[in-house]
């Protein structure tokens, strides 16, 4: 009986295993579809093949495109022109973030380019034989796909072989993403007179971005980007967010380049720029397959945003709340139903998904405040105050005077949103008369007010 019961728990722990595996399979489904056949360009930083997560990195870029993501990948070079300098005891100005690209550097760019783009290519080809995706092949391409020209001579001191991007030619590029190959950049451009031209990494990889109209563009960063006055990570921003955030010194963790780069790539019509740090393990993974992902999203549109109800959301509140009619929470309520009262309905969508719903039902000079619900994962975020404000103005703009409310297990909730207790008889005769004596919910009642002006 021992040896059965002890592989009976074992048993019982790997289920619990897999069960966490089908949970996690199960959330990343909708991104999985979402993401296939989109184009992602991502930068490497110049250590990210180093060690053991450089190829980790690689075998979870070969998971994405197998899942049938596009893949264009711009790879950086100074840490490798660095080290080359030191070895022939030389060293190449560097002005406001900039180096100065002479003859000899020039030749270093090029050789650590080069050097560069074999060791990408065979971690690629030799990596993939010990994975699961063993028996899978990847062809990566690489070419003249970027034309550059000459960053020219600043305050008096000329930069000669460092560029800028004049163009990324997203035909040739398209060409080799619909033909199944995944795209290598390295940060080297040329002129149409044949010179060739040092650049930045990053600012190869927005260019491609936006000329590709990709869906998103992915920097990976020596640590995760974050607020040095808050002294928090930060999660979500706007261009203008970002750009400001930089203005007051409060970023830590990554250049002043990539921070004007994801927000120019976020204005000029890249979906979504995301900021991850490249040393954390299964970066890209957690960041594209997870709702709330574990990097920075920059974005011209929110991701989470607060909007009136419509018809197709119905199967999405019907998944938020039926936790809570099953536990007595929350009144059923049927399909049918909620689809003749979805106007009434205001919810919260976060990357598709409603997290958050609440309704609002006028009545006379009063306004029924209902099925007010906030998903597990989101509970004390501010979310339900956020839905319940919307609800008042909404009532203050139809000149209703009281809003009021039904509960049995959120009373003090309700309370500390300025509700106070109220008798039945204080409500209109036609709620009076379809209240649930069953359930013995509490009655409270708040005064409409004119939302803040901002």
């Amino acid at each position: 009986m021992l040896v059965f019961s002890e592989r009976y728990e074992t048993l019982l722990s790997r289920d619990d295993e897999l069960s966490r595996h089908v949970n996690w399979f199960r959330q990343a489904s909708p991104y999985i579809n979402a993401h296939r056949a989109k184009t992602f360009v991502i930068a490497l930083g110049d250590r990210v093949m180093d060690g053991e997560g450089g190829h980790a990195l690689v075998h979870d870029m070969a998971l994405l495109s197998h899942l049938g993501i596009r893949l264009v990948l711009v790879y950086g070079i100074r840490a490798q022109i660095d080290a080359l300098e030191r070895q022939r005891e030389s060293a190449s100005p560097i002005v406001n973030g900039l180096r100065v690209t002479d003859d000899s550097t020039l030749q270093a760019a090029i050789q650590a380019a080069g050097t560069a783009r074999v060791a990408i290519e065979a971690a690629f080809s030799s990596s993939l034989p010990n994975t699961p995706m063993s028996g899978a092949r990847l062809n990566l391409v690489s070419g003249n796909f970027v034309t550059a020209r000459p960053y020219g001579i600043h305050d008096g001191v000329d930069f000669r072989h460092t560029g800028v991007v004049r163009r990324a030619h997203a035909r040739a590029i398209h060409g080799q993403l619909e033909a199944g190959n995944i795209v290598l950049l390295p940060p080297i451009g040329f002129s149409k007179t044949g010179e060739t031209f040092n650049l930045r990494a990053e600012d190869v990889a927005t260019a491609t971005g936006i000329a590709l109209e990709a869906d998103k563009l992915i920097f990976l960063l020596e640590e995760p980007l974050g607020d040095t006055e808050a002294g928090r990570q930060i999660r979500q921003s706007t261009p203008a967010g970002i750009e400001a955030l930089l203005t007051q010194g409060r970023l830590g963790g990554v250049s002043d380049n990539i921070i004007h780069n994801a927000s120019r790539a976020a204005q000029e019509g890249v979906t979504r720029v995301h900021l991850l740090d490249q040393h954390m393990d299964g970066a890209l993974l957690k960041e594209l397959f997870t709702r709330d992902g574990i990097g920075c999203m920059v974005s011209q549109d929110s991701y989470e945003g607060m909007r009136r109800a419509h018809i197709d959301d119905v199967g999405g509140i019907i998944a938020l709340i039926e936790p809570f009619e099953r536990d007595g929470t929350l009144v059923r309520r049927s399909r049918e139903q909620l689809e003749m009262e979805i106007d009434n309905f205001t919810v919260i969508e976060r990357d598709g998904m409603i997290v958050a719903c609440a309704a609002l039902y006028a009545m006379g000079d009063f306004a029924e405040v209902a099925c007010v619900v906030t998903h597990d994962d989101y509970r004390n975020s501010g979310r339900a105050e956020s839905l319940l404000a919307l609800l008042e103005a909404q009532a203050h703009a139809q000149e209703l005077k009281t809003l009021f409310v039904f509960t049995t297990r959120t009373r003090h909730w309700f309370m500390e949103q300025g509700f106070t207790e109220a008798a039945l008889d204080d409500l209109p005769a036609e709620r009076q008369d379809s209240y649930n004596f069953k359930r013995n919910s509490r009655v409270l009642t708040k005064p409409v007010v004119p939302p803040r002006k901002r």
